[in-house]
């Protein structure tokens, strides 16, 4: 596979759907995916075949025991992570995004850990919304975030 522009983890992803499709996304992007776990599901459930449609066999995926084991298995030298919260100040799109940025997003129910986040409170992001929702769907946000990284660093384009 390619050297990936971007990186993509699910810390605990809970909803097999949303995992295929986000792999789905990380093939559109050119970016791999990264799942940490313990997952709400198994790798070989239907809804996340599903979900993925046949764009498995062009993903760059892999699978973490756990936080630092991720940081671990990252290229070096990796860039520091983006972190995606509801709990952020700072817009995705104040971001200035590179080649080989991480894009962190927690998982559905909970999030991302306060001892993570606290880490990193430089570079944690949120998609601004409206009060009267709390969030916005998993893959729905790694597709938002992910599409403006690939604008700001200069999408390929397919030919016509």
């Amino acid at each position: 596979m390619p050297t990936p522009r971007l990186h993509v983890v699910l810390y605990q992803p809970e909803i097999p759907g949303n995992a295929g499709a986000v792999g789905r996304t990380c093939v559109a992007v050119g970016a791999k995916l990264w799942l940490v776990r313990p997952l709400g599901f198994r790798l070989t459930d239907r809804h996340l075949r599903r979900a993925g449609l046949d764009y498995w066999k062009s993903l760059d995926w892999q699978v973490v025991d756990g936080w630092n084991q991720l940081l671990e298995s990252l290229p070096h030298p990796a860039r520091r992570p983006w972190l995606l919260t509801t709990s952020a100040e700072r817009l995705y799109t104040d971001a200035r995004f590179e080649p080989g940025d991480i894009l962190v997003f927690g998982s559905e129910t909970q999030g991302l850990p306060r001892s993570i986040r606290e880490g990193h409170r430089d570079r944690c992001l949120r998609i601004p919304i409206r009060p009267e929702a709390r969030s916005l769907n998993l893959a729905v946000s790694v597709a938002i975030v992910a599409f403006e990284a690939v604008r700001q660093l200069g999408s390929p384009q397919r030919p016509c």
